[in-house]
């Protein structure tokens, strides 16, 4: 019998699109024949999202994995209790901002303790999040300072695509300053890593350039390329990696999307995550890479816009689910 694996599902800011994209996904019955899934946020408003989108099913619950059943037609949640009935969706809220950190903090907490394969997270709002108290870029520096983990890195998948960043939430300038020949190498390391655990025995690896035509041997720039992205790929091609580059962005991600490379590695946030953005926003998943744990998210935002209103696509929490449930699949039958 296949495993399937534990995947905790932060509810994500409760004034967004979160708990509507989780319910919608949990009323697909082949999420439960892929994975058991365990919601990590506030049951009341699970149900009051059920009643928005008119999704049916019931909301357990429970404070702790022993207590899910894991059967369809009911979600298991570890109720937090942190948002008030009367919360409006769509307008920023301290309160939802703490308690996005909260839903997070306990499911490191679940992970780290072995009761969790993977971690599954809804969207938060970073203005809340800083309101609520937590001072933090984003879902992935949260989970690096929870976990202890000195370094990770962000990777986007869409369909045709997949993309990690050398750099993410800084400045243009900060990040240029920032990269250097030993990030660059531990990224690509990482990169590396991740795909051969999802079943790529031998990763095509295309990594960008910093300026327009990859410098075009000094051309552009101030030779960025040369001291601080060419020394890494030598050294991993000296172990017999397929990592091609420094290569111009613009032809880059277009053989990429036609399957010459099964990642690329872009130098900053918006080299990335423009590319992916067009190519599959509604179905794109974001992976932490690096950490202890497998974590996917959805790759996209809390859409205050049109929270509470049951029509946020489910499409990118699926697919964050089904990546989820492969390699935290894959991470319980290496250790078998």
């Amino acid at each position: 019998m296949t495993y399937r694996p534990v995947i905790g599902i932060t509810m994500g800011d409760a004034a967004g699109v979160g708990p509507e994209i989780i319910m919608k996904s949990l009323a697909r019955r082949e999420v439960y024949q892929g994975c058991r899934p365990l919601v990590i946020g506030d049951a009341k408003r699970l149900r009051d999202a059920g009643r928005i989108t008119g999704v049916s099913l019931s909301v357990r619950a429970i404070a702790s994995p022993a207590e899910a059943r894991f059967n369809y037609g009911e979600i298991d949640c570890i109720d937090l209790g942190l948002i008030p009935e009367d919360l409006p969706y769509g307008q920023l809220s301290a309160v939802a901002g703490n308690a996005a950190f909260q839903y997070i903090a306990r499911t490191v907490e679940l992970t780290s303790a072995g009761e969790l394969d993977a971690i599954c997270t809804a969207p938060l709002n970073k203005e809340a999040l800083h309101a609520g108290g937590h001072i933090f870029p984003g879902h992935t520096e949260i989970l690096a300072h929870l976990t202890g983990v000195p370094e990770v890195s962000m990777m986007l998948v869409a369909p045709k695509l997949r993309v990690i960043h050398v750099t993410t939430h800084i400045g243009l300038i900060d990040a240029i300053n920032r990269i250097e020949p030993g990030l660059v190498q531990r990224t690509i390391e990482r990169a590396h890593d991740t795909l051969v655990r999802a079943g790529i025995s031998q990763p095509r690896i295309g990594v960008c350039g910093i300026n327009p035509h990859a410098g075009e041997n000094g051309l552009f720039g101030y030779g960025e390329e040369e001291t601080k992205i060419i020394p890494a790929i030598d050294v991993l091609r000296a172990r017999g990696w397929d990592v091609e580059g420094p290569l111009p962005a613009d032809t880059l991600f277009y053989r990429a999307g036609r399957g010459d490379f099964d990642v690329v590695v872009a130098m900053y946030h918006d080299q990335g995550h423009g590319p992916v953005k067009v190519m599959g926003l509604e179905a794109g998943v974001n992976v932490t890479v690096g950490l202890q744990v497998i974590r996917t998210s959805v790759d996209h935002g809390t859409a205050f816009d049109i929270a509470g209103r049951g029509i946020a696509d489910e499409g990118s929490m699926l697919e964050a689910l089904k990546q989820a449930q492969d390699l935290a699949t894959r991470r319980a039958a290496l250790a078998a």
